[in-house]
């Protein structure tokens, strides 16, 4: 047996630290996931959290890190097997975090000199998210809630009354009664304000029966607390009734003690309006704004609200990029943010008077940018680094890493090099993908392919180290790994993303068969009469209808949590404004456009063998989906296999649950790949 058939027929077991190895998903659960960068208000430190996979647990866990400003004396402030999060600074010398090492989440305090945490509060219902007022006498916390709840006390006492009902049944009257992969129970995030030390924090939004931060997936990047500690900015979205098909999110002011109630100041505004974040001297509110309504892909636009007389602005609004979030210079002369920019994420600056751009960091995945003294501190990835922080110059000028923590393991797994291709893809536009070589590349030998379809449909698989879809996992194992941003993707210009819209099958298709062929073309070390195809959400719908247009163009497929009849899938879905969108309108206003693509009319011509996996917890893609294709295959007695994981939701995250689902996909992908 040749020495690469024998590499991709060796199990996934766990690998060591300093034993030089190809990479697998043991080396990229390892990795220390570092996220939340917070300079001390002295510039001089950075506090940060890291998380850690836990096998034995089958969990991730989380601690607070510390280091000087110039990134030496990193160093762990918190071991404790709890999870500990959400890092703040009080005052230049304490820290605020939250942490579930009393069984809830809540606030403990630390000083960093030395000394253990202790807890800052002991709240009847935990504590979702944190912030601190300037002066650091106050806390902006967000809990989750009754709405109708006069206290803390009395949210937790409805919990307990309804933990002892003897029946199990739930009554909804209007949809999104579950979302993502919870059922909806009622209760709702709300923003608090806490003065130290007072019995009982004050709602800022008492009584609204909306949700802030936004779920199911906002952080307190979605508030904001004015410099002088007056005012505080959330996004909500009160859309009623209309909450399963409306995008509309807006920005609220309060005040910050409670006295009066918020106000919507984007109610002009349909689309999701989010991220605000106030000037330095607090007279203007920067925010994110989506102009087009029942759209969840369109352009972030930058727009500046003058807090005083209400007048708004957009900024930079020729400048054809979707803007990620919003950080002001000191001055307040100048906005960073980062973007989807052919196929990296980049950094930008932006000329708060003039809107003239500047690209600071270009290639790789670069974002969260924060100012830490006269410096941008921020996270970057690329498809062989993961996440460490680095600092760059706010005028620009070469990155420098801070954090080693991956160093060694980066340096014992062994990874595939990469690059990125251009070709005329779907009407003579031009289209972006990357090749990742195989992992200990061998000139004149010929590799399998691993051809990967990235999910949304509105997204991208760029330079970046993904912890799902890792094409470094394949390299790994002997594949070469190939992703192409076909139309409809992100970070190439807005019309390009727009293009998909009624068209899921036409363009995107053509990309993606045109993109291989110009691979397999460029690169003499690709071969093409054994090639897989993989892909998740919109990736699996893709995969469906493949099977029926291609299909004997691969060896094999793989459908995780795809989209099989997309009639169906507009009815047992949660957030019905993607459909609707998507295709023009809902399925009775145009059943021709759900038809068209629609991948179950032509399961007649499936010919190629397909795993399929799918999670019980996933209610953005239902369960029948994959059910669906699996019986279409199975009937039809096309090789398939159904993968089902009943405690996943649209994304496997459980750390056994990824490395039993990486050993399924490989082993089925290497059966029918193999000479």
């Amino acid at each position: 047996m040749s020495p690469i058939l024998l590499a991709l027929c060796l199990p996934l077991a766990p690998t060591t630290v300093g034993e030089s190895h190809p990479f697998t998903v043991h080396d990229m659960l390892a990795m220390d996931r570092i996220s939340d960068p917070q300079p001390s208000p002295d510039g001089q430190r950075i506090a940060f959290s890291v998380s850690v996979t836990d096998l034995e647990a089958n969990k991730r866990r989380s601690d607070i890190w510390l280091m000087n400003a110039d990134g030496s004396q990193a160093r762990a402030l918190t071991t404790h097997p709890a999870t500990d999060i959400n890092p703040r600074w009080l005052d230049a010398t304490t820290l605020v975090f939250l942490s579930s090492r009393a069984g809830s989440m809540q606030v403990w305090k630390l000083a960093i000199d030395g000394g253990e945490a202790q807890p800052l509060t002991s709240f009847p219902v935990g504590v979702e998210n944190l912030d601190v007022f300037p002066g650091g006498g106050r806390l902006l916390l967000s809990f989750d809630i009754w709405p109708a709840a006069k206290s803390l006390k009395e949210s937790a006492e409805l919990d307990a009354a309804r933990a002892k009902q003897k029946h199990s049944g739930q009554t909804y009257e209007q949809a999104l009664m579950r979302h993502w992969d919870s059922w909806e129970d009622g209760k709702r995030s709300h923003v608090f304000a806490w003065e130290l030390g007072a019995a009982e924090p004050v709602d800022l939004m008492p009584g609204m029966d909306c949700d802030a931060p936004t779920k199911p997936f906002g952080g307190f990047e979605e508030t904001a607390i004015s410099p002088d500690g007056k005012l505080v900015a959330f996004t909500t979205r009160d859309a009623g009734r209309e909450e399963a098909w409306s995008t509309n999110t807006d920005i609220y002011l309060s005040p910050a003690d409670g006295s009066a109630p918020p106000r919507n100041v984007t109610a002009e505004r349909k689309g999701y309006d989010l991220g605000p974040a106030f000037s330095p001297d607090g007279a203007t509110l920067g925010y994110l704004s989506m102009p087009r309504a029942g759209y969840e892909a369109d352009r972030h636009q930058i727009v500046l609200l003058d807090v005083a007389s209400g007048a708004a602005r957009k900024l930079a609004e020729g400048w054809d990029r979707s803007a990620a979030e919003i950080a002001w210079s000191i001055d307040g002369k100048t906005i960073f943010t980062s973007a989807a920019n052919l196929g990296h994420i980049s950094l930008f600056a932006i000329e708060v008077a003039s809107g003239s751009v500047r690209t600071l960091v270009e290639k790789g995945t670069n974002a969260g940018p924060v100012l830490c003294g006269e410096q941008l501190v921020f996270s970057r990835d690329t498809l062989k680094l993961p996440v460490e922080l680095f600092a760059v110059a706010q005028a620009g000028g070469e990155p420098r890493q801070l954090t080693h923590l991956n160093d060694a393991k980066v340096a014992a797994a062994r990874m595939g090099d990469y690059e990125q291709f251009t070709f005329a893809g779907a009407r003579g536009d031009t289209v972006h993908g990357f090749v990742v070589k195989p992992v200990d590349f061998q000139e004149g030998q010929k590799y399998p392919v691993a051809f990967l379809i990235h999910g949304g449909p509105q997204g991208s698989f760029g330079d970046h180290f993904h912890y799902r879809w890792n094409p470094q996992a394949y390299a790994g194992a002997g594949f070469a790994a190939v992703f192409i941003d076909f139309h409809g993707s992100t970070g190439y210009g807005q019309a390009f993303t727009d293009a998909i819209h009624d068209d899921w099958g036409g363009a995107p298709f053509e990309d993606l068969m045109k993109g291989l062929d110009h691979v397999l073309a460029k690169y003499a070390y690709l071969d093409g009469t054994r090639v897989a195809g993989l892909g998740a959400s919109y990736g699996g719908y893709m995969i469906c209808w493949i099977a029926g247009n291609a299909p004997e163009r691969f060896r094999a497929l793989v459908n995780h949590d795809g989209v099989f009849d997309t009639r169906m899938g507009y009815f047992d879905t949660e957030e019905l404004w993607f459909p609707e969108w998507e295709h023009g309108g809902t399925p009775w206003e145009r059943p021709e456009a759900f038809d068209k693509h629609n991948p179950s009319r032509l399961v007649g011509k499936w010919k190629a063998p397909m795993l399929v996996v799918h999670g019980g917890l996933d209610y953005r893609v239902v369960e029948t989906q994959g059910i669906a294709a699996f019986n279409a295959l199975q009937r039809q007695g096309i090789p398939s296999k159904f993968l089902f994981f009943p405690d996943e939701n649209h994304w496997v995250l459980k750390p056994q649950n990824s490395l039993h689902w990486h050993a399924t996909v490989l082993d089925w992908i290497r059966q029918w790949t193999a000479q």
